[in-house]
């Protein structure tokens, strides 16, 4: 089985695409033969200045809050606009299709894209950067949960259709409670996600914890960038482990 000839011409194609990339990136692991230098510069990362903590945890509330807005917002957005986005329940399939094609253009565009556009017109700060977590998570969120209405038990919304209840009344009535606890998991997964988009967007200007550690790395205050990366680490794992707990709570 393991033998076919496919098979062979696939791990085949696989090689020749890893070398051809490795000689794109110039991937050398022969770089790593000196580990002097990192060990000089992570040298320069002890001990932690902790004198500055008290600003560094209000930058990392700042930057929660940054994700959290802008993953509900994107979720509350995104949700009525994925019924028009779902074979079962689109009015048209001309909407469908419309409305299908805006949110893969929307998702096809990086939050850090949309950071940039933003901050460029609206000023630095962490709204600009709520924002454009906040539209590519429509795009994200639209995609999905209109995927959870396409494979949600038709069912219940025939029983509401025969006894007269309004199509959008059916949608949200017998769909919404099958696919709530989905929704709910993949939007603590797109929070997840929208708290290291935080970060990148700190870096060019978005606030937060972000760019609190892009300063700190350009004016050599490794000390501080060191705190900055441990206060990130666990907030990261905190999030995490509190996302997991509530998925599994919940599903």
């Amino acid at each position: 089985m393991w033998f076919k000839k496919s098979n062979f011409i696939t791990v085949l194609i696989v090689l020749v695409l890893i070398y051809f990339s490795m000689r794109i990136t110039e991937f050398d692991l022969t770089k790593f033969k000196d580990f002097r230098n990192m060990i000089d510069f992570l040298a320069q990362w002890w001990p932690m200045d902790f004198s500055k903590l008290p600003g560094m945890l209000e930058d990392t509330f700042e930057t929660l809050a940054m994700a959290f807005l802008g993953s509900v917002f994107g979720l509350l957005i995104a949700l009525p606009i994925s019924f028009l986005a779902a074979r079962n329940t689109a009015p048209s399939k001309a909407l469908f299709q419309f409305t299908r094609v805006t949110l893969s253009f929307v998702r096809s565009i990086p939050e850090i894209v949309f950071g940039l556009i933003l901050l460029t017109t609206l000023g630095l700060g962490p709204f600009p950067a709520v924002i454009a977590i906040m539209f590519h998570n429509i795009g994200v969120f639209g995609k999905l949960v209109s995927e959870l209405i396409e494979a949600a038990d038709p069912g219940p919304q025939e029983a509401m259709r025969a006894v007269g209840a309004k199509n959008w009344l059916a949608n949200l009535f017998s769909i919404l409670p099958q696919i709530w606890p989905n929704v709910l998991s993949q939007f603590f997964y797109r929070f997840e996600v929208a708290i290291r988009t935080s970060l990148i967007l700190g870096f060019i200007g978005g606030g937060g914890i972000g760019q609190r550690l892009f300063n700190d790395f350009k004016t050599f205050q490794y000390s501080s960038v060191s705190l900055d990366v441990l206060i990130i680490m666990i907030m990261v794992i905190a999030i995490d482990f509190l996302a997991s707990t509530i998925r599994n709570r919940v599903i």
